[in-house]
């Protein structure tokens, strides 16, 4: 996101990205920078917060401010309508002191909530290559551009587009039981009850996750073993939030 509020000021921009690769993708923007004058450094002293919606029409609504209350930022998440807000305070700030409204939640709860309208975020849930870009549905989440000049990997994503047959995507998915006691490895193979393969799973936390399925076997009865070989079922679904001719 851009900082800077007019021509005059030194431009400033902010960028998300998954803190467990802090080097590598720091090196990874230094690579391309090439002989610009560009300075590129960790915010320490900022802190993220996601602002969630309790309804979908909460999340379009701007949250309301605590009266004096000044986050460096406070913008819709891009992804998703239902990922409500990002809000970037400074470290020692607490979000409801400038959010009054909010009630402060843990991680987990964070997870819970995107992995149910089935968003993925960071390495765990879209790996360095092996993720595609089309099969990870970010061109339903501002994601991907059609329009901007040539990066990395662009020609196949254009091509597959044009196409316009994805095989694959990332569904949020629910199991029939817990399964945080055994646990389910990465890239665990999903199966049908003839035992053909049907995808495979990514990442979740308790009874929600997601996984990589093929589109046309999500109706059909799956399960997914855990690492102590247990079968559970899981049930895919389609997110309310996709666009009506892909669901």
């Amino acid at each position: 996101m851009e900082l800077h509020e007019n021509l005059e000021e030194e431009p400033n921009f902010l960028v998300e990205f998954d803190s467990s690769v802090s080097g590598a993708f720091q090196s990874h923007l230094k690579l391309y920078k090439i002989r610009r004058k560009v300075s590129i450094s960790p915010c320490s002293d900022l802190s993220l917060w996601a602002v969630l919606p309790q309804t979908a029409a909460e999340g379009l609504a701007k949250p309301l401010l605590e009266k004096g209350g000044r986050p460096v930022v406070l913008t819709p998440d891009p992804r998703a309508a239902c990922m409500g807000w990002r809000l970037i305070i400074q470290k020692e700030d607490v979000a409801q002191d400038v959010v009054p409204t909010a009630q402060v939640r843990s991680a987990k709860d964070y997870h819970k909530h995107r992995y149910q309208k089935g968003i993925p975020e960071g390495v765990k849930d879209l790996p360095p290559g092996v993720a595609l870009p089309l099969e990870s549905n970010l061109t339903f989440m501002n994601g991907v551009s059609f329009t901007k000049g040539c990066y990395i990997g662009q020609e196949l994503t254009a091509r597959t587009q044009h196409m316009g047959v994805i095989r694959k995507r990332l569904f949020p998915i629910r199991f029939s039981a817990p399964v945080t006691a055994e646990g389910i490895s990465a890239g665990a193979t999903v199966l049908t009850e003839s035992g053909k393969q049907a995808g495979k799973y990514r990442a979740g936390e308790d009874d929600v996750g997601i996984a990589l399925l093929q589109s046309e076997k999500i109706k059909v009865p799956l399960y997914i073993k855990t690492s102590q070989g247990h079968q559970v079922n899981i049930i895919p679904s389609v997110p309310d939030w996709w666009p009506k001719a892909n669901k």
